[in-house]
């Protein structure tokens, strides 16, 4: 993981796969492209009454698809006055919109980690490819955990700041207090799911881990991605409950 392509670091080409996951990955992934194009759109139409959800929505798109964009229909989609759907008022529905929020920094610090090490692959020796350890996907894995907290934490603190009227220095504190533990949990999903399919499932089934100039792997991400929010929904559910995350 982190080339540009798969030869450059060991990891099986692409043909590797089966034909026939190929049509089927860039659907899949069209498909999810398409839900975040048109919720993009929709935002703009039908603004969130927290300004940062209209980035929320679109990000979570990209792995939730079409389960997420019926979700967004008829739980999260704004009125054109700009006010939400009135099904958002059971607890199960906002601490799921809780975590959204939560995704959306992870997915975003996901996707941008294998990203930035497929245009520079130099950078997996920093983020410890030969030192922290010798399989291929580990240096994503740590990059990727460093951008969703950066990424987590930026998307809480515009969504605490400005409803608390807080400080910089507040805000980036309440931000922390209130979504290093469902950051954390998404990315043990996350990097959990990965870790089995890179370096168990895969090997036996292709020969190696999945390079990200793959689409499989991103299709794999996406799955990955689900899990990561399933181990975070949890969490949130608790912090919401404790009062430390207030809900959507």
């Amino acid at each position: 993981m982190g080339a540009i392509d798969a030869a450059s670091t060991g990891l099986p080409d692409a043909s590797a796969f089966p034909s026939w996951t190929f049509p089927l990955a860039w659907i899949l992934l069209a498909t999810a492209s398409a839900c975040a194009a048109w919720v993009a759109i929709d935002v703009v139409r039908r603004p969130q009454p927290m300004a940062v959800m209209n980035v929320v929505w679109p990000i979570v798109m990209l792995f939730g698809s079409v389960v997420w964009l019926i979700f967004y229909l008829r739980t999260g989609r704004a009125d054109r006055q700009g006010r939400p759907a009135p099904a958002r008022s059971p607890r199960w529905i906002s601490v799921a919109i809780e975590t959204n929020h939560c995704g959306a920094g992870c997915a975003l610090g996901d996707i941008a980690g294998e990203s930035i090490l497929i245009a520079f692959p130099a950078l997996a020796a920093v983020f410890g490819a030969g030192w922290l350890s010798s399989a291929e996907p580990v240096p994503g894995w740590v990059l990727s955990t460093l951008l969703a907290f950066g990424f987590g934490i930026l998307l809480q603190y515009f969504a605490i700041a400005p409803m608390r009227d807080l400080t910089v220095r507040e805000g980036i504190r309440e931000a922390l207090k209130a979504d290093a533990a469902s950051i954390a949990a998404w990315q043990v999903g996350m990097i959990g799911v990965m870790a089995l399919v890179q370096l168990v499932w895969l090997p036996r089934w292709i020969g190696g881990p999945a390079s990200p100039v793959a689409p499989q792997f991103w299709v794999l991400m996406q799955f990955a991605m689900m899990a990561g929010y399933a181990c975070s929904y949890p969490v949130n559910w608790w912090l919401v409950r404790r009062g430390i995350k207030t809900p959507m």
